[in-house]
């Protein structure tokens, strides 16, 4: 699976220049290649993200999480979340699946990893528990 420059571009602005919020990849099977489907800006929020991922398609997506330890200290963690909906197709499951491994290893700086089936897997609960 090759994975499109722009995936790479848009990234490192997200990590190095924090003008992304979020980024939503897709997998075209027909050009065997991942992606950008929707950048999301800096204002926008996790509800905005979480509306953005398709109810019964796989997608990757990274989000630059926001957060405040315990030390009062301002933090922020990029996470790598691997939607996979019950709901969605066999073959794509199976597509994303094994491309997943290879597509992250393209995004230098990923510091958590989440597999989710369903909306509740990522909760911002959950997302705020695996940042800290």
């Amino acid at each position: 699976m090759a994975v499109n420059d722009e995936c790479k571009l848009k990234f490192f602005e997200l990590k190095a220049k924090r003008n992304h919020r979020f980024i939503v990849f897709k997998i075209d099977e027909q050009i065997q290649q991942v992606t950008v489907e929707k950048v999301g800006s800096p204002e926008e929020t996790y509800d905005d993200f979480t509306n953005s991922l398709p109810a019964n398609e796989c997608r990757y997506a990274v989000f630059d999480f926001d957060f405040t330890t315990e030390e009062n200290v301002q933090k922020s963690k990029i996470f790598f979340i691997a939607w996979a909906p019950d709901s969605s197709r066999v073959r794509s499951k199976m597509v994303y699946s094994s491309s997943k491994d290879r597509f992250k290893r393209e995004l230098d700086g990923i510091q958590v990893e989440l597999q989710a089936t369903d909306p509740s897997e990522m909760s911002l609960d959950i997302i705020s528990g695996r940042a800290i």
